[in-house]
């Protein structure tokens, strides 16, 4: 802990710091909020360091002065949470600090510039408006000059949501070897080539990417641009996600607005391949519309728009807690404002292996069986689950 504790002195004596990243918390006493994020800010032209303490449903902040910042920086390390990210114009620190508290401090090229410390400036991005990004410019979102294009403001707000995510994940990540990442029904690939260039033009990791998709034109039109923008490491391929058996390991898969049980499939595969981290976005569940039947409930479920969305959140439930007793740690979070689209829900899945797995799988047996459902995703990896003792749908 002493060289954390110099690290963080001296960033604090160099005013240094530009954001730092605080996440998974120690399990000690009552889990209250979940990850922290630091940033300095000005107020009555006094530089002070603003606290963002995320909880489930809320965020609470707290300004504090440079030294109350950096005792409670440090305090949080050694009480609370096991991995950071402190992001300053020399360098980025990785911080992994073990359950015996061994801590490793890991140095790498900076990845972010100082800005302005207005209390009310402009949301940083880590793709910044200004700063031409080759694949943004040719995929029509930015100019050459690095203006957003006002029509594709949205997409741009979206790529930067989906890097913050994987931004928080990279912790989890093999650190010692190159990447093996899998896109599953990559589209046009927005969000593949944002991932490709943050990991490996940014943060400089050797990877191999492999998106995937049904449609033979948009492969061939995202290949022609990965070979353009010269990602050697960037494959495009066209097929099935049950089918996909090219790898045997896989660290990270991604899979966005796969329809319906196609999610499953790939979840399954993710599963299998023992992915470090899962990021999907579902999208279309019908399979539970027409399982679920619970008599108690039939006032919303009379209803079909009401059946519909209870359908798509019960989904996700049983998709998180079967990840969780598979041996991962889930977060369901808001990919981008419900106003954009109502498809907005992120599943993310780290490794992390559970301490109470017949306690989730009692819980999630009680769940099904009130639902009366019958979930893809379960008889998908049922050699992968504890056996199961509920009704037969």
């Amino acid at each position: 802990m002493e060289a954390l504790r110099k690290l963080i002195h001296q960033i604090a004596e160099e005013e240094s710091l530009i954001s730092a990243t605080l996440s998974q918390r120690r399990k000690t006493g009552e889990i209250l909020y979940t990850k922290v994020q630091i940033k300095p800010v000005e107020i009555k032209k006094t530089l002070n360091y603003q606290f963002a303490f995320h909880y489930s449903n809320k965020v609470l902040h707290e300004n504090l002065s440079p030294s109350e910042a950096e005792e409670r920086l440090t305090g949080l390390f050694e009480t609370t949470f096991r991995q950071g990210l402190i992001c300053t114009p020399e360098a980025d620190y990785q911080i992994l600090i073990s359950k015996k508290f061994k801590v490793s401090i890991l140095t790498k090229s900076p990845t972010k510039q100082a800005g302005s410390l207005s209390h009310n400036r402009k949301k940083q991005y880590i793709l910044e408006e200004g700063t031409p990004v080759p694949f943004l410019v040719e995929l029509g979102i930015m100019n050459e000059d690095g203006k957003v294009y006002a029509k594709r403001y949205d997409k741009f707000k979206q790529i930067n949501r989906f890097l913050e995510m994987v931004q928080d994940i990279i912790p989890f990540l093999p650190q010692d070897r190159p990447l093996t990442i899998v896109d599953f029904g990559c589209g046009k690939s927005y969000l593949t080539f944002a991932l490709y260039h943050y990991l490996s033009v940014e943060q400089r990791r050797t990877l191999n990417v492999v998106g995937l998709d049904l449609k033979a034109d948009v492969i061939e039109h995202c290949s022609l641009l990965a070979k353009k923008l010269e990602y050697k490491n960037l494959r495009f391929l066209v097929g099935d996600i049950a089918e996909y058996d090219e790898l045997s390991q896989v660290d990270m898969v991604v899979t966005l607005h796969a329809c319906d049980t196609a999610t499953d499939a790939a979840l399954e595969k993710a599963v299998r391949w023992d992915a470090s981290v899962i990021l999907s976005v579902p999208c279309c569940q019908h399979e539970l519309f027409a399982q679920v039947e619970a008599p108690v409930m039939e006032p919303l479920l009379s209803h079909g728009i009401l059946k519909e969305r209870f359908s798509a959140l019960a989904t996700d439930a049983i998709r998180a807690k079967l990840l969780d007793i598979m041996g991962y740690k889930t977060q369901l979070l808001e990919f981008i404002d419900m106003e954009h689209t109502p498809k907005n829900i992120l599943i993310r899945a780290v490794k992390a292996p559970s301490e109470h797995r017949d306690r989730l799988w009692a819980e999630y047996q009680a769940f099904r069986d009130f639902l009366q459902a019958s979930p893809y995703l379960e008889r998908a990896c049922a050699d992968l689950l504890p056996p199961s003792k509920g009704v037969e749908v």
